[in-house]
């Protein structure tokens, strides 16, 4: 009888489905390539049954536990496992005291899988670490957390980091047709099927995160199966109402997506942070990756802000880091703060300008050559040649500056950088203006 099959009392089976179908074997599990691909160390560790402390760190859903799960088949050691949500000392002790007992008696090592290893607080990472130290304990953590910041240091550097990422959307995809034909531990042996744009929504929705997807199938299963157990229709409308989601307008193969991110970059380039919010919270609801969405504000503060307010390019790009440390959800605050700043600073596309006529000379070809004087003069003969002769160095004159070429010959008259009066800029240009005199146009 399948797991999944009708007892006597109607009720289906209590496993939920996001278990029954956990990988057993490293054959069977899906993404993290990075890690357990052929060939990886954390692969061959798990196949030999040679395994060392390490931190499984990655968003929810995308194998940490499962990963975990593999190593308990495979290993001949003993395998404990605990959540750092509901265990304390006393338990860990009594652990401790067990490990102890078989690695003196048996010889046996002891696995010890810590799940949400952050919320432990300092004192139980702290009575962990001396078992960590001398193999009395094989410590596999799993957190979503940044570990660096959330486990102590010491126990960190007695472990190795494996970073997991968010499972790719083929990789989904691939996660619920096994779910939907494996007759075993799936749904394989019930009349189900699901519609192509009932998978693109989970698979966009999920946004990484395999669980999301399974619970939404196996609720929308439950909720019809009673119903209509001859024909059960996996679409649109019921995984809408199985996720409690509503799905919006966008593909992000499809013009919506593109439609999308230019209505977003259009928003902080005309300085409206309201619009830049809306288009930015459509993305991120819709499952957008946030480090595409960081890319694109970076460029914005570049292109539209420039040297207006050049921390517009400091904080986006302190957005970006913080978005690849934290992930979703919280990584939509500091994508929010960072639009909000680059949609509200003072706008130039100057340096835009600026570097697109420059690129434009050196590919229709102008002349390139480097001037004698710019050339460099440090090495045996360059003096013979000319090179160097008549630079002048900018800290030998009042104020650092000395008005020289050093444009190419064909160039020398060439301007690219027209500073604008905005923000930072009129004042980047009044002190061009005062250098540069009448030799450049800064007017």
């Amino acid at each position: 009888m399948s797991l999944f099959d009708l007892p006597e009392n109607g009720k289906l089976g209590e496993q939920p489905l996001s278990l029954r179908i956990r990988p057993r074997i490293l054959e069977e599990f899906i993404g993290q390539e990075h890690l357990v691909g052929k060939g990886k160390i954390l692969r061959q560790a798990i196949e030999t049954d040679n395994l060392f402390s390490c931190i499984l760190w990655g968003p929810p859903g995308c194998g940490k536990s499962s990963l975990a799960y593999i190593i308990s088949r495979r290993t001949k050691g003993n395998y404990v496992q605990i959540s750092a949500v509901t265990a304390g000392l006393t338990e860990l002790k009594a652990i401790v005291k067990e490990a102890q007992r078989r690695r003196q008696l048996f010889k046996q090592k002891t696995i010890l899988f810590i799940d949400e290893i952050h919320r432990f607080n300092k004192a139980q990472q702290d009575a962990l670490l001396p078992f960590v130290e001398d193999g009395t304990l094989i410590l596999i953590g799993a957190t979503t957390e940044n570990p660096f910041f959330e486990v102590i240091s010491p126990l960190v550097s007695r472990s190795r980091v494996f970073q997991l990422a968010p499972l790719k959307e083929a990789e989904i995809e691939e996660i619920i047709k096994r779910a939907l034909t494996d007759k075993e531990r799936g749904l394989g042996n019930y009349p189900l099927e699901i519609t192509e744009e009932g998978m693109k929504l989970l698979v966009r929705v999920s946004n990484g995160d395999a669980r999301v997807a399974l619970n939404a199938i196996e609720w929308a299963f439950k909720s019809q199966f009673s119903q209509s157990p001859e024909k059960i229709l996996l679409d649109t409308p019921l995984l809408q109402d199985a996720l409690q989601k509503r799905a919006v307008t966008y593909d992000k193969d499809a013009d919506a997506h593109f439609d999308t991110i230019s209505a977003f970059i259009k928003s902080m380039r005309g300085s409206d942070p309201d619009a830049a919010l809306f288009w930015l919270a459509k993305m991120l609801y819709a499952g957008e990756d946030p480090k595409f969405i960081a890319r694109r504000i970076m460029i914005c503060a570049s292109e539209d802000v420039g040297n207006a307010d050049p921390q517009a390019l400091v904080i986006a790009t302190a957005c970006a880091q913080a978005v690849q440390f934290i992930g979703m959800p919280e990584a939509m605050i500091p994508l929010a703060q960072a639009a909000i700043y680059v949609a509200c600073a003072p706008k130039s596309n100057s340096a835009y300008a600026g570097i697109a006529e420059a690129m434009k000379d050196v590919e229709e070809g102008k002349s390139t050559e480097v001037p004698l004087h710019l050339r460099d003069a440090n090495y045996p003969q360059a003096k013979k040649l000319g090179h160097g002769k008549d630079y002048k160095y900018a800290h030998d004159f009042d104020g650092h500056f000395v008005p020289q070429q050093y444009l190419p010959d064909a160039l020398k008259m060439r301007q690219y950088y027209y500073p604008s009066e905005e923000g930072m800029e009129h004042f980047i240009k009044e002190r061009l203006k005062k250098l540069w005199g009448n030799l450049k146009n800064y007017e």
